[in-house]
């Protein structure tokens, strides 16, 4: 059978539940942040970050933490055909804190949980067949049900001649011999779980673990000794890692001394956070082993995605990208603190982002002071034509992907709220409505925490009325507004939208869109998105996205606004703007709706009718768009 993913991982899966505040116990936490967690699920992640197909065995609870892992795994590009919904358990929990430098507590919430209701039946082997290695985990060795859909799972692939590989990640408390709160304890001696480790040993081409973690595999306190136990019923290669040391690897006899086996390059950094690094370590080592790099080489890759992850907050999330690893790797350490190199922090943040929008055709019924000037509008009416809108937007998108709105919740919340889920992108403004210097929505607050209350999937849109010849005390103020947004946008891991117009303050021209660009970069501003106005000037084009491409080669892109223009207006933009591939779509508003929500306001027209208007219109700006991109395709 022809091999289509690179490895398959089986065992656990979590929510992983981290503290948000460092430094202080788990029982003083105010808020946790929400990743997926697991060995396997975390292996599965990194790896596929790293470029590699990978799929994941395990299972999860028929509820709304099963469905966040599951969608999680498929943002990351995680194979998710064996994730088990079991509609009797609950998916597992675990919750994390960062008291210090030393201790990292943490409470597993595992009691006959989703995926250790794992069965022989639930392992497919067309399904195993499919992958050039499987990777299992120690813990799904430490029950006879679990373990018997593991091992049928490694049997397969060896009689195939699939490679094998076993993280033993050994947690004392998960064997049952350590108690609920001794989560964080690495060892306990047990000679019942080495002869259970052991049994199983020779099923394996590479087995990894940290010291401790051979000391129970090995039955010895003798690190030297335990590695020769195991290489006693085992030929695989042995990874040991060494903490601050690196990592070893023997594929032969075991020396007398642990310097003797081959190593890779480190990285000296600051320690942040050691939980989720040795499922970084192994997804950076798999990388290259199933790369079929030489052992220095595929230490190297284990030893930095370490490194990152021990720099980070969470474990999924800290792990890098492919293309930040070799970003990494190019330019050296800057700050050992690697969560606070800028630099770093933008490449690992841009090249993780999910899900990819190659396309981005935008209803934007943002609008606030236009619709409330308009005859018969209140707020509660206002609010009910924006969620006429979404329907228009939903019979357009028909759950197809790369379309979206744009939309407030002040006036427009129940439309915003209904919008979760559906596959849409989703922007939200937050200046209010024509200010110039820049104001935001009181809803943000101050300091802008009411961010922290926004949904992920938010993309926070911000408008900035600005222009080359503006003061510099108007510059300084509207500057410092979206600095301090763009960082609490970055805190909060929403992506930020930055909408300037020009030509509502002066004169425009070619190059009038490139300077502000170039401006707002060297403040330090690096948005997700460009929201800018329909240039029919290729000269304008052409200087604009040189200036984008060229300080941030990882910008999502930009879609065009439509100023309120004629249909055949914007489509004339529409024939420029798409010969240039960073440009993704449209975000076009009161060309759309302006004359149903005159009408609809006036009592003029009816909900259907307004609903189908603005769906016929918008589904033609669609079209127009898309044939504009296929024509400038076909040029290419």
């Amino acid at each position: 059978m022809t091999t289509t993913l690179d490895l398959i991982t089986i065992g656990r899966s979590s929510v992983d539940l981290y503290g948000g505040q460092v430094g202080g116990r788990l029982e003083d936490m105010r808020s946790f942040d929400k990743y997926i967690g697991g060995s396997p699920t975390n292996i599965a992640c990194g790896t596929a970050r790293l470029g590699l197909k990978s799929a994941v065995i395990t299972g999860v609870g028929d509820e709304h933490m099963g469905r966040f892992i599951r969608e999680e795994l498929e943002r990351e590009g995680v194979d998710t055909r064996g994730v088990k919904t079991d509609p009797e358990r609950l998916t597992a929990l675990v919750l994390l804190g960062i008291r210090d430098q030393e201790r990292f507590p943490l409470i597993f919430y595992r009691e006959n949980c989703a995926d250790m209701g794992l069965t022989e039946a639930d392992i497919d082997p067309d399904f195993i067949l499919e992958a050039r290695a499987v990777v299992a985990t120690g813990t799904h060795l430490s029950h006879p049900r679990v373990e018997a859909a593991t091992l049928k799972a490694l049997k397969i692939a060896r009689e195939a001649g699939r490679r094998t590989a076993l993280d033993i990640d050994y947690r004392p408390n998960l064997w049952g011999v350590a108690g609920h709160g001794e989560g964080e304890s690495r060892f306990v001696e047990s000679q019942a779980v080495t002869d259970k480790l052991q049994s199983t040993l020779h099923l394996f081409d590479l087995i990894v673990g940290t010291e401790e973690e051979f000391h129970i595999a090995g039955g010895s306190t003798d690190t030297v000794a335990a590695l020769r136990a195991v290489r006693e019923v085992s030929a695989a290669t042995l990874v040991c890692k060494r903490g601050a040391r690196g990592a070893v690897a023997f594929t032969g006899a075991i020396p007398d001394s642990l310097d003797d086996g081959e190593a890779g390059p480190g990285f000296p950094i600051e320690v942040f956070n050691v939980l989720g690094a040795g499922d970084g370590f192994m997804s950076g080592l798999l990388k290259g082993w199933l790369d079929d790099e030489d052992w220095p080489i595929a230490l190297k890759y284990a030893n930095a995605c370490g490194a990152f992850a021990v720099s980070r907050h969470g474990c999924t999330p800290a792990y890098p990208s492919w293309e930040e690893l070799q970003f990494f790797f190019r330019r050296g350490i800057e700050r050992p603190d690697l969560r606070n190199d800028e630099e770093l922090e933008q490449v690992h943040w841009a090249t993780n982002r999910h899900p990819d929008w190659p396309a981005v055709r935008v209803f934007a019924f943002d609008h606030r002071a236009q619709m409330e000037a308009l005859e018969g509008a209140t707020d509660e009416r206002i609010g009910r034509f924006k969620e006429l809108c979404l329907d228009a937007t939903l019979a357009v998108a028909q759950g197809q992907p790369g379309y979206g709105l744009l939309c407030d919740a002040r006036l427009g919340r129940d439309a915003l709220y209904r919008a979760a889920g559906q596959g849409l992108w989703i922007g939200r403004p937050v200046e209010w409505p024509g200010s110039r210097p820049l104001t935001l929505e009181p809803e943000l607050g101050p300091d802008f925490g009411g961010l922290a209350e926004w949904p992920r999937e938010h993309v926070v849109k911000v408008l900035c009325f600005c222009h080359p010849n503006d003061k510099a005390a108007t510059w300084a103020d509207q500057e410092a507004t979206i600095l301090r947004l763009y960082h609490a946008c970055r805190r909060n891991r929403l992506e930020f939208l930055l909408e300037v117009i020009p030509s509502k303050v002066g004169p425009v021209g070619d190059d009038t869109t490139a300077w502000l660009v170039e401006r707002f970069y060297d403040l330090g501003v690096r948005p997700d998105w460009w929201k800018l106005e329909p240039m029919r000037s290729e000269a304008a084009w052409d200087a604009t996205v040189e200036a984008i491409e060229r300080n941030d080669p990882h910008t999502r892109g930009i879609v065009i606004l439509g100023l309120g223009e004629s249909e055949e207006v914007l489509a004339e933009s529409f024939r420029v703007a798409a010969s240039y591939p960073l440009v993704k779509g449209f975000a076009v508003g009161r060309t759309i709706f302006g004359d149903a929500a005159s009408d609809w306001m006036a009592g003029r027209i009816g909900d259907d009718e307004a609903v189908r208007s603005m769906t016929d219109t918008y589904a033609r700006l669609c079209s127009v768009w898309d044939d504009a991109r296929a024509a400038a395709q076909a040029r290419a």
